[in-house]
């Protein structure tokens, strides 16, 4: 075990590539190809557990789960011209099938908005059959031509979950807007990872959106990670494909769309942000081992076999508690080996069991946020297991939300702005709503405009490139 502990703040990146990798997360960068990587076993049962997260608060707001193809033809990807322009530099084309060339282009999927369209035209014809709501969740292609980065920047989003809804009216869709934001707010704090809410500006929406929201966190490198987003598209695709509907006065109508998405950035994030020098620290509910139980072997053959019987025994009963439970019997590796590795992988909590915990019919326990440890009775290990899950979870929202909020500033001159985007962080300056004065803040500060708050505050400061009185607050940062 020769691998130097990278800083979580002060070396994020190499810290990032390093948990992934030795806490066996993610492969990357050794597929021969730019931009993909390979979900592991321990990374993937993560994966599944934030995927169950989505999946149920979807269903349970009357979501329904389908399946598209992942070929979409040029002709399906060109109707709405806008929503192409968009993505035409990003867009992976086939053009052959074996040797022969194909009659139509095909496109692997960089989204799904002019697909679903389509199916919608031929499946929905009265207003009494909306709304429809519908997600899946489903790798997507586009050709990043920025530096590509694990989960963060990739070519194929392995992890995609794109919801697509239609409405007979304006007013139905931006209701919808606002119950995908509850949505993914919930979802969030669920998994105790914090964030902004903005308004995309004008120049920075979805292609072919009329509005588009975002959900924005902070990592500890300063730089802000967009992982979530949700677009009111009006009208622009039912249009485009000439998709009207009955209305119930008996005319006919095109009906109103949204889509929302999130993806492998979600994973990204919930490993990043609750971090520290010494790798992961997994929130429990989603953690693939909750409890990772180390046999401390004794020099007497006899007592180390007392040790892994009693072993065994915890184990039974945190699994028949319903908790996620795992011996480590490595009897190549040390104990001190073993804990290296498994703060890597971030497991909550861990069990040592040597001969003084089996002479006392006790057990060891260590959280791995705090780094405590604490002797219990074997009769008690039940109640302070979840109880210590229970208070690691809350701790763990807790600092990231303190953390994340020592983050966010406020200028008054681009100067200021600047002197703060140094070292990292979002800063709000005050703004008139020109877009010719928020696109001259984006030149003048090299940074990204995240937008406008969810939630419009109300300034007294005048605008910080034409002086007129602002009208709310511009959102800008360092991104990824």
């Amino acid at each position: 075990m020769n691998i130097k502990r990278e800083k979580w703040s002060n070396n994020f990146s190499e810290w990032f590539d390093w948990v992934i990798s030795e806490g066996e997360f993610y492969d990357y960068g050794r597929y021969p190809l730019k931009g993909v990587g390979i979900w592991l076993p321990y990374g993937f049962k993560l994966r599944q557990a934030i995927i169950d997260i989505i999946r149920q608060l979807l269903n349970n707001t009357g979501h329904e789960e389908v399946l598209f193809p992942m070929l979409i033809p040029e002709g399906l990807l060109k109707k709405e011209s806008e929503h192409i322009k968009g993505f035409e530099e990003e867009v992976y084309w086939v053009t052959k099938g074996g040797s022969e060339d194909l009659d139509v282009k095909l496109s692997l999927r960089p989204t799904s908005e002019a697909a679903i369209t389509f199916m919608e035209s031929l499946w929905i014809k009265s207003y009494k059959q909306l709304p429809k709501k519908y997600y899946q969740i489903v790798s997507i292609f586009r050709y990043e031509t920025k530096a590509t980065r694990p989960m963060i920047r990739l070519r194929e989003v392995t992890t995609f979950k794109e919801a697509h809804t239609i409405h007979s009216t304006f007013e139905d869709a931006e209701n919808q807007v606002k119950e995908a934001i509850e949505i993914y707010k919930k979802f969030f704090d669920i998994l105790g990872i914090p964030y902004l809410i903005s308004q995309r500006p004008e120049w920075d929406k979805f292609p072919g959106a009329v509005k588009t929201y975002a959900f924005d966190t902070i990592m500890p490198d300063g730089k802000t990670l967009q992982i979530g987003t949700v677009h009111h598209l009006g009208q622009h695709f039912t249009k485009a494909f000439d998709f009207k509907v009955q209305k119930a006065d008996g005319t006919l109508d095109y009906p109103h769309q949204t889509s929302y998405g999130i993806s492998d950035r979600v994973i990204a994030s919930l490993i990043s942000l609750h971090g520290d020098d010494r790798g992961s620290v997994l929130f429990p509910l989603v953690a693939p081992i909750q409890v990772i139980i180390i046999p401390i072997p004794s020099k007497n053959t006899d007592d180390t076999n007392k040790i892994l019987e009693y072993s065994e025994n915890v184990k039974s009963q945190l699994i028949s508690a319903g908790i996620r439970a795992n011996i480590d019997k490595d009897t190549e590796k040390t104990p001190g080996e073993k804990f290296y590795i498994w703060e890597i992988k971030g497991v909550p909590i861990r069990v040592e069991i040597g001969l003084r915990e089996v002479q006392n019919s006790s057990v060891t326990l260590k959280r791995r946020d705090t780094l405590e440890s604490k002797a219990v009775k074997l009769s008690e290990l039940i109640t302070e297991i979840r109880k210590l899950l229970e208070d690691i979870e809350n701790n763990l929202k807790s600092k990231a939300w303190e953390s994340f909020n020592k983050k966010i500033f406020y200028a008054k001159t681009v100067e200021d702005a600047n002197k703060i985007l140094e070292k990292g962080g979002v800063v709000e300056l005050p703004w008139c709503g020109d877009n010719s004065c928020g696109l001259k803040i984006e030149e003048l500060t090299n940074a990204k405009v995240k937008g406008i708050p969810l939630e419009s505050k109300k300034i007294n400061d005048s605008c910080v490139i034409c002086k007129k009185p602002a009208s709310n607050v511009l959102r800008i940062a360092k991104t990824y």
